[in-house]
């Protein structure tokens, strides 16, 4: 399945926003670590820098992990009507910078963690309307609790983005080297 660019990224940002905080380790524990965040995904719009915006975004991150936890593509569409409504989500095309026409959720004046989590319901709600839940999954490494979306045409990723698959790939590799020697 092919999903529109608008959202591929929301899932991609949604993924990466969640994984801020991985096995203990919270990369958004002050404003510098959004900063970098915001650098690799970049939000138009309003930003202002203070705690209590990025006390927004935290708890944002907390709430797109449970649509990775949901039992069912039901509580899904709950979690992402829950989060349009709660994100005050407004959809209008717009045309900005270098890029053509494209879909916003949100006025460039709302709040960053609004604007954010609009963006992430989105993308949730072209996986529920295709019935592809399956393509939100967290890591299949032992001791990694990353969350990771599967875009891949055969859907069969397995692993998140911090090197987890390669881990996993040079372990198979020395244990047959082991048992072949």
């Amino acid at each position: 399945m092919s999903f529109a660019h608008d959202t591929e990224v929301a899932l991609a940002e949604a993924a990466a926003l969640v994984n801020t905080l991985s096995d203990g380790v919270d990369t958004l524990a002050d404003g510098a670590g959004l900063d970098a965040f915001l650098v690799r995904f970049p939000f138009s719009g309003d930003r202002l820098g203070t705690e209590a915006e990025l006390g927004q975004v935290r708890r944002l991150r907390d709430r797109l992990r449970t649509v990775w936890a949901a039992d069912s593509r039901d509580e899904v569409a709950g979690l992402v009507n829950e989060l349009l409504a709660d994100c005050a989500a407004q959809p209008y095309l717009s045309k900005h910078d270098e890029l053509d026409w494209h879909l916003h959720v949100t006025p460039p004046d709302a709040p960053l963690a609004l604007r954010i989590g609009a963006e992430a319901a989105m993308g949730f709600l072209d996986l529920v309307r295709e019935d592809d839940l399956g393509r939100l999954r967290f890591c299949a490494a032992d001791h990694c609790s990353d969350v990771l979306v599967d875009l891949s045409r055969n859907s069969s990723k397995r692993y998140c983005e911090s090197g987890c698959g390669n881990r996993a790939n040079v372990a198979a590799y020395r244990a047959r080297k082991r048992t072949s020697a």
